[in-house]
């Protein structure tokens, strides 16, 4: 893949040529395919979003050693960034967890009871983690850093209401990989089997980018929109 950073300036079909998962962040910004040979900032234009916050998302999910220092994200029009993490929620809940969820029901119906007893508890209780934890996202953090946004002054400090539950929620999905790939009896469907550990390691991927930018972009910003010291 070219390590030229992404910018607004480039076809939007350009880049998603350059790395194809990023076609699952569109319907996050509202962006539909068919956008031609436009530049992202003629498609952002278009349906109203933040070109420089869009490529930003782009640059986090493609380039590993890629992070916005402040003084960066000071430049960039940051309202997107809670809808997007919204969105990305909405995404994980309503699209993702089911799809997986029905995919796993699949293999677990093939196999013995004492092991799709195990399957499907386990993933009945992931589920009812993430839940609760974007619940906890979404009622406790976003909303303080939409006040700072209005520059609204709070004394709330966010860092510790969702660092510690990425951690476990990558890890239980870690687990869940495991146990598919690992523990599967002989008679499980191969192919249904490898095509659920594809699905969870996407999930698994998309989660762990998504737990980075409420880390290393949404702590450091609102940081900076508080005055607190990095």
């Amino acid at each position: 893949m070219n390590t030229t950073r992404f910018n607004e300036r480039m076809k939007l079909a350009d880049i998603i040529c350059a790395n194809p998962s990023l076609i699952l962040m569109l319907p996050r910004f509202g962006i539909p395919l068919g956008f031609g040979d436009q530049t992202v900032q003629q498609v952002c234009r278009q349906h109203q979003v933040s070109a420089d916050f869009v490529i930003l998302i782009f640059n986090v999910y493609t380039f590993n050693d890629y992070l916005p220092i402040v003084d960066e994200m000071s430049r960039i029009n940051m309202e997107q960034l809670v809808p997007y993490l919204e969105a990305s929620h909405d995404y994980y809940l309503h699209q993702r967890l089911p799809h997986i969820s029905r995919h796993l029901n699949h293999v677990a119906a093939n196999v013995e009871p004492r092991y799709s007893q195990v399957l499907l508890q386990f993933m009945t209780d992931y589920e009812k983690d993430v839940t609760e934890h974007f619940e906890e996202e979404e009622r406790n953090v976003f909303p303080v850093l939409q006040r700072l946004q209005q520059g609204e002054p709070t004394t709330d400090n966010i860092a510790s209401r969702f660092v510690d539950g990425h951690s476990n929620i990558e890890d239980k999905l870690s687990d869940l990989t495991a146990i598919v790939y690992k523990y599967l009896p002989p008679s499980a469907l191969p192919d249904e089997s490898i095509e659920l550990v594809f699905d969870i390691l996407q999930l698994s991927a998309d989660l762990e980018k998504h737990a980075l930018i409420e880390e290393k972009i949404l702590l450091p910003y609102a940081n900076y929109l508080s005055g607190r010291k990095q």
